[in-house]
C-alpha cells in the first residue's frame, strides 16, 4: 500500500508542472496576442492561440498525451505561419523556446503517470498474489486430513484353525 505523503507529493509535483505548463502557455498566448508588433501578423496569432488553447485544454485534463500531440500540432502551426511570413525569425524563437519549456513538463508530466501506473499495477499484481496465497492456504486448512486405509485383520473362520483341528482329531 502507499504511505500517506505519497498523494501529496504527487499532488505537489502534479501542480509544479501545472504551474510550469501555465506559465509557458501564457508565454506562447502573449507571444500571440501582441498582434500589434510587426513580428507577428493577427490571423497567425489568432491560429496559434487557438493551438495553445487545445494544449492547455488536454493539461489540464491531466492527459499529457494529448497535450504533447497539440503541442506538436501548434509548433507544425508555428512554423507554417514563420514559413508563410507571418511570424518573424525572432519571434519564431521565442514561442519555440517557450513552447519547448511546456514539452519538457509534459514530458515529465507523462513519466511520472506512466510510472504511477506502473506502481498502481504493480500493487495490484502483489494483492492479487497474497491473495491467492491467502486463498490457498485457508482451503488446505479447511481440507480434511486424508485418510489412510487400514486393512481390517483377518476372521477366525478363513482358515483350519486351533478349534478346528481339535475337531478332526476326535472323530
Amino acid at each position: 500500500m502507499s504511505s500517506p505523503s505519497t498523494p501529496r507529493t504527487d499532488r505537489s509535483s502534479v501542480s509544479r508542472w501545472r504551474t510550469v505548463l501555465a506559465a509557458g502557455l501564457i508565454s506562447v498566448t502573449l507571444a500571440g496576442c501582441s498582434a500589434a508588433a510587426p513580428d507577428l501578423q493577427n490571423d497567425a496569432a489568432q491560429q496559434l492561440q487557438a493551438k495553445v488553447l487545445n494544449v492547455s485544454e488536454a493539461a489540464a485534463g491531466n492527459d499529457p498525451v494529448a497535450a504533447l500531440k497539440s503541442l506538436d500540432e501548434l509548433v507544425a502551426q508555428l512554423d507554417a505561419s514563420a514559413a508563410d511570413g507571418g511570424v518573424s525569425f525572432k519571434r519564431h524563437q521565442s514561442i519555440t523556446k517557450a513552447i519547448e519549456a511546456v514539452r519538457a513538463d509534459l514530458v515529465a508530466a507523462q513519466a511520472q503517470a506512466e510510472a504511477a501506473a506502473a506502481a498502481e499495477a504493480a500493487a495490484a499484481e502483489t494483492a492479487a498474489a497474497e491473495a491467492a496465497a491467502a486463498a490457498a492456504a485457508a482451503s488446505q486448512a479447511a481440507e480434511p486430513p486424508s485418510q489412510v486405509q487400514i486393512p481390517a485383520p483377518a476372521q477366525g473362520g478363513s482358515g483350519p484353525g486351533k478349534g478346528e483341528k481339535g475337531k478332526d482329531k476326535d472323530d
